[in-house]
């Protein structure tokens, strides 16, 4: 007797079934946190990835992609626990109406820890802001590899260490450390170009304080390991820092805001309250201010914030690493509506002797490496005697120097550097002069602009012109011109409009070798 043959043909499934199983498992997907989770998350003071996302972008402009993804382990009872989205979300949206591509880990998920199918989503995500050409966020907030599925996890981490390089100059990256990232979370965030952290609620670290006490026996909590206070302060891995979640992502849209989208486009022009007027005129409220500050310079309580105070679009200055290296300031700005980068000596803070150290030649080198990667203009306000020996003696100092003059060296964007005290020594040549690389370099009359060194005071008192007078350093071309501090603004403004085309062609190469 023969049997009945099998019949594979495919029916299909009534469309109004066939919507309510989708729109069932996107609200899995959504849902994939026990409220328990969500409100242990909560008392922490700490969102969601979903509610980190939302407030991140623009409302209703978030498309997620790979929502369905599950993970495919099988040990360790992981077959039983498999849900939608796994432990992060991935998508694009906008910021001010601009494209950004996100991912944020969900710590009630897993523990926001990294497995084969969390690797695979943000590899995923990371070759399509290649493709967009759009900056990248990532918000972190992860216990590391996952555990149960072993080597896989370590394979995934070196996958998106390899984007993270790639994509390293080519688009923004910002990583957001809202929780505890421990192990391999942490190498990626430290290939990106900001870090922003949030203070008492965000760590980094390789390992944690259990192993630190097992392997050393010393005994260290959390913060103290790698909160975003040591982290702002000490190592300088954090270039933010925020006292909660909210101000550290209305940090980031600002950040955004002032960055292009590629290397390929400049920053975006944004209106402003102070504006050019190309006769000349300047807001009144600041005229005599500059003026009153000259004669300061050098002081202890000289602050030059209040300088770029006076002469940003709306006076408004966006830090990095403000509590790391205080001698120098810098941060991010508009003049006449369009981004320039800032690197700045400082005479406040506590910081009032004028040197600068190994960690303020890397603070600034990093940073000037961001803006020409990123098409942002560098303005450089110099006020230092030069560069103090490290610990270990001048040759530590040579390395660090070194990297800083590299990046100027380098760079190819727009540079002005304008003199408001001392350019003393290596501060001179290295802090954006004309012989590194600057398009213009203006002075204040306050300027004193020479060597350091022991120089015998009765020579110093009859010699003075000879030695640091900025008129002698502009009747040999080191100076374009002095200017008044009342027209600073004005004479800036004009000075980066008029360099606006610059371009630069470097001889062919691989890439240059920076001193590391």
């Amino acid at each position: 007797m023969r049997s009945a043959p099998l019949d594979l043909a495919v029916r299909p499934v009534p469309l109004p079934s066939a919507v309510a199983d989708l729109e069932q498992r996107l609200a899995q997907a959504r849902a994939a946190s026990t409220p328990e989770a969500i409100a242990k998350q909560h008392a922490k003071g700490k969102l969601t990835a979903r509610e980190r996302v939302d407030r991140l972008l623009d409302p209703g402009s978030f498309l997620e992609v790979d929502e369905l993804t599950r993970h495919r382990a099988t040990r360790f009872g992981l077959a039983a626990n498999r849900p939608l989205g796994d432990a992060v979300v991935v998508g694009s949206g906008t910021v001010f109406g601009r494209r950004v591509c996100v991912f944020a880990q969900d710590f009630t998920v897993f523990g926001g820890s990294l497995g084969e199918a969390v690797g695979e989503k943000i590899v995923r995500l990371l070759d399509l802001a290649a493709t967009m050409r759009c900056p990248v966020v990532g918000i972190n907030d992860s216990v590391g590899g996952r555990l149960q599925e072993g080597v896989v996890a370590q394979a995934l981490y070196g996958q998106i260490f390899l984007r993270n390089v790639r994509l390293s100059g080519a688009v923004p990256q910002i990583s957001m450390i809202m929780g505890p990232c421990a192990g391999g979370a942490v190498y990626s965030p430290a290939l990106t170009d900001f870090v922003m952290m949030v203070e008492h609620t965000s760590q980094m670290f390789i390992t944690g304080p259990e192993v630190v006490r097992v392997i050393s026996g010393e005994e260290i909590g959390l913060e103290d390991l790698g909160g975003a206070r040591v982290h702002s302060t000490r190592s300088g891995n954090a270039h933010f820092m925020a006292p909660d979640e909210d101000a550290a992502i209305a940090e980031v849209r600002e950040l955004l805001s002032l960055l292009p989208a590629h290397s390929g486009e400049r920053p975006p022009v944004r209106s402003h309250r102070r504006c050019w007027v190309p006769d000349g005129a300047l807001d009144a409220e600041f005229d005599p201010v500059l003026d009153q500050m000259a004669g300061n310079i050098g002081e202890p309580g000289f602050d030059v914030r209040r300088v770029l105070d006076r002469i940003l679009d709306d006076g408004r200055l966006l830090e990095v690493h403000r509590l790391f290296a205080p001698e120098l300031v810098v941060g991010l700005g508009r003049m006449g509506g369009h981004t320039v980068g800032v690197v700045a000596g400082q005479h406040a803070d506590g910081v009032a002797d004028g040197w600068l150290s190994d960690d303020a030649a890397l603070k600034a080198a990093r940073f000037i490496r961001t803006c020409d990667a990123y098409n942002i203009p560098l303005l450089t306000l110099v006020d230092s005697r030069g560069f103090r020996a490290g610990h270990d003696g001048d040759a530590v100092t040579a390395g660090q120097v070194g990297k800083l003059a590299h990046a100027y060296a380098e760079a190819t964007v727009p540079m002005v550097t304008l003199v408001l005290g001392e350019a003393m020594g290596e501060a001179y040549s290295v802090l954006g002069s004309r012989h590194i690389g600057a398009d213009m370099y203006l002075a204040w009359p306050t300027a004193r602009i020479g060597i350091h060194g022991p120089v015998p005071a009765e020579f110093a008192v009859q010699h003075e012109a000879e030695i640091a007078d900025p008129y002698y350093a502009a009747e040999r071309g080191y100076v374009d011109t002095v200017i008044r501090p009342a027209v600073t603004r004005d004479v800036l403004t004009r000075g980066f409009e008029a360099l606006r085309e610059k371009e630069v062609q470097r001889p062919p190469r691989k890439h240059e070798n920076m001193p590391l």
